[in-house]
């Protein structure tokens, strides 16, 4: 019986592990034989590409997600701070300064976003959707609803690449494998997880939890930063009004790569994994010429879904714990 349990549990285990991995494989296959175009390595990387930016944010929200926050203003965050870099970049030439620029104000603005959630008692979701609104806002009246052309070599990051590999997707490496270390080798990480599975708890143990939430923010702030500069240099000008959706976008990455609406729950390999198949779904239905109004309707599906699935595996984990702790109390 003993036996029967322990098998049972380790399927469950490596099934809330790599289902997802699974979905991601299956799918490259069925986009495989819907298009002979979609394996060609120029499709491939421009997919890579394209996701780039929004998975930079899907690795903020998912820091955030997992302490039981969100973050519904990185669109318009990004939209400020990028139109802001491209004006320092314009006015003085200097690269350096103008990715400088873009994540200080991104940070600012997180920081402001903390402030609220923190010291205010806010619900983050009202804060940041207040934030999207101020940045947005902030964005348009900097340049009077104009965007921002001419921006010369600005475009090198966006639209350069080392050896084969375009620079965007090295970023988006790199920012998963930071998310990786702060989510599995810090106790930054391991406060994040404790904090979104129970606050309360996390707070009497001894975890300083606004101090945790307003890390998890700047943080945040820093990747909005960096995917304004990137969006910016990739589109050739700056856009006050562009980004629009990105913050959906984001979460859904998340959502879909497992990180529990919840909190407590998340990784940055679920989150690049979740990154590609809206990726690749999203090519496909391009690629077979799919109405653009039926892909809507299709990404809504499956933020629901993603959204329910997600309802149903915190039930079932509950149901575990509650038949576990039950258990234990017969057996006692």
């Amino acid at each position: 019986m003993q036996a029967k349990r322990s098998k049972a549990n380790l399927w469950e285990t490596l099934k809330s592990k790599y289902a997802i991995f699974l979905v991601l494989v299956v799918l490259f296959v069925i986009c495989s034989l819907l298009n002979k175009n979609f394996l060609t390595w120029n499709n491939l990387t421009n997919i890579s590409r394209q996701i780039s930016v929004t998975t930079i944010l899907a690795f903020g929200e998912t820091l955030l997600i997992i302490s039981g926050l969100l973050d519904l203003s990185n669109s318009s965050v990004l939209a400020f701070a990028g139109t802001l870099s491209v004006m320092a970049y314009k006015a003085n030439g200097s690269m350096l300064l103008a990715i400088l620029v873009s994540i200080a104000v991104a940070v600012f603005c997180n920081a402001l976003n903390a402030l609220m959630t923190t010291t205010f008692k806010a619900p983050a979701f009202i804060v940041t959707l207040a934030m999207q609104t101020m940045a947005r806002g902030a964005a348009l009246l900097l340049t009077a609803g104009q965007n921002v052309y001419q921006i010369g070599d600005y475009t090198i990051l966006g639209q350069g690449s080392v050896w084969i590999i375009p620079t965007p997707i090295l970023f988006m490496i790199f920012f998963f494998l930071v998310t990786r270390y702060i989510l599995n080798d810090t106790r930054f990480g391991r406060s994040l997880y404790a904090i979104g599975g129970n606050e309360a708890a996390a707070n009497a143990s001894g975890i300083a939890v606004n101090k945790v939430k307003t890390g998890a923010y700047l943080i945040n702030g820093v990747m909005v930063g960096m995917a304004a500069v990137l969006f910016m240099s990739r589109v050739n000008a700056g856009l006050p009004n562009g980004a629009q959706g990105y913050e959906t976008e984001a979460l859904t990455t998340a959502i879909i790569g497992g990180t529990s609406f919840t909190g407590g729950i998340g990784t940055a390999g679920g989150t690049i994994v979740g990154a590609f198949i809206i990726g690749f779904l999203n090519n496909i239905m391009n690629l077979t010429s799919v109405n653009s109004y039926l892909q809507q309707i299709i990404k809504g599906l499956i933020i629901a879904l993603a959204v329910i699935y997600d309802i149903y595996a915190k039930n079932k984990r509950t149901r575990k714990k509650m038949g576990n702790i039950e258990d234990k109390q017969q057996a006692a």
